[in-house]
């Protein structure tokens, strides 16, 4: 038997919470994590057909890409709207969790599957989303204290950065203090000026867990006064666009191949006959990456109004508008094989996939 965090830790493997952008809502949304999960369903959105077809043939968890509670939400009232649908799936014993930025900016995820979708070569990241508030903790110590205390901020919950745990950098330097006659120093002497070799030791964490790594750090540190410092950091941000190149073609024979990779209409902006051989892309909404995208022959994403097409010309950068959801697609079909596979090894049983296409 599996739970729902079993199935969620896995998942964070794959799609890390803390990846996510700030503005972002994912995670469990509706459920128990202690819960158990022997069935698994995906799908791109909670739509009303899709909490019918839990309501039919029910799963324990419900692995969706979009958020449902997405803004504040006062009250879960049955009805046609995102708290409508909440109280649906929890009153059919339905968890809910939600990958959304997670996915979009993990290796392999959304924008990976969108570029390999369209054929682009040697697709790097662009455009960061920037995750919650970070800080960075600073603490100076003998080099031979330094391994336990990292240790013990580590523990503590500092010093993740993606897939990678205790990370931490550490330079060598010189700390010199006068001792006051009621101190007990662990190194130089008491009523004196003293200098010792140090060592810096920094360890970034998120803000959440602040006073925790603190009260570690103080814990573990050798020194009956031990300094520190905190600061507040933008850091280690996940991309959530992707560019790269594609065959020499024309913006127009380009704009063609997107929408039969996609499966859908496309609009452009731009002269046809521009020479496209540079591309970059973000699933979903991506105007407000442009500025990031400029250099490119071409952004191909969703929801781009008038003005931002006019912005991206003025900056040189032809737009295909493939539209939100088709964009998202190719990404929606590695989500489900990334929980089939987790399904599979957490022991549960995941439902008929055709499920849970949308159109």
């Amino acid at each position: 038997m599996s739970s729902v965090a079993d199935v969620l830790g896995a998942l964070a493997e794959v799609a890390r919470p803390d990846k996510a952008a700030d503005w972002d809502s994912v995670g469990l949304q509706v459920g128990d994590l202690a819960a158990r999960a022997d069935t698994v369903g995906v799908c791109h959105e909670v739509t009303t057909d899709v909490v019918a077809a839990v309501e039919h043939d029910p799963v324990d968890l419900l692995v969706a890409y979009h958020p449902l509670l997405f803004r504040p939400t006062r009250t879960l009232i049955a009805g046609a709207s995102p708290g409508g649908r909440a109280f649906r799936l929890a009153r059919a014993g339905v968890a809910l969790a939600v990958v959304h930025t997670a996915f979009d900016v993990a290796p392999g995820g959304a924008a990976d599957a969108l570029a390999a979708a369209l054929g682009i070569t040697d697709p790097a990241g662009f455009g960061p989303a920037w995750a919650g508030e970070a800080v960075k903790v600073v603490t100076f110590l003998p080099s031979a204290a330094a391994d336990a205390v990292a240790a013990a901020m580590a523990d503590a919950g500092a010093g993740t950065i993606g897939g990678y745990t205790a990370c931490s950098f550490r330079s060598e330097g010189v700390g010199s203090f006068f001792a006051g006659a009621a101190t007990h120093p662990a190194a130089g002497s008491t009523g004196g000026f003293n200098a010792e070799a140090e060592v810096r030791l920094e360890m970034i964490a998120p803000g959440s867990r602040r006073d925790a790594v603190v009260g570690a750090l103080v814990a573990a540190h050798p020194y009956e006064e031990p300094a520190f410092d905190v600061y507040a950091v933008s850091a280690n941000a996940g991309m959530v666009g992707r560019r790269g190149a594609v065959a020499p073609t024309t913006l127009a024979v380009f704009a063609e191949k997107v929408a039969a990779a996609l499966e859908t209409s496309v609009r452009f902006s731009g002269s046809a006959d521009l020479p496209i051989g540079d591309v970059a892309v973000v699933p979903g909404s991506g105007s407000s990456l442009i500025d990031s995208a400029v250099g490119a022959n071409v952004l191909v994403t969703g929801d781009v109004s008038h003005h931002d097409a006019r912005r991206a010309a003025d900056r040189g950068l032809a737009i295909i508008d493939a539209g939100h959801i088709p964009t998202e697609r190719p990404g929606l079909e590695r989500l489900y094989a990334a929980v089939a596979r987790i399904a599979a090894e957490t022991r549960a049983v995941g439902p008929d996939p055709d499920l849970w296409k949308e159109p």
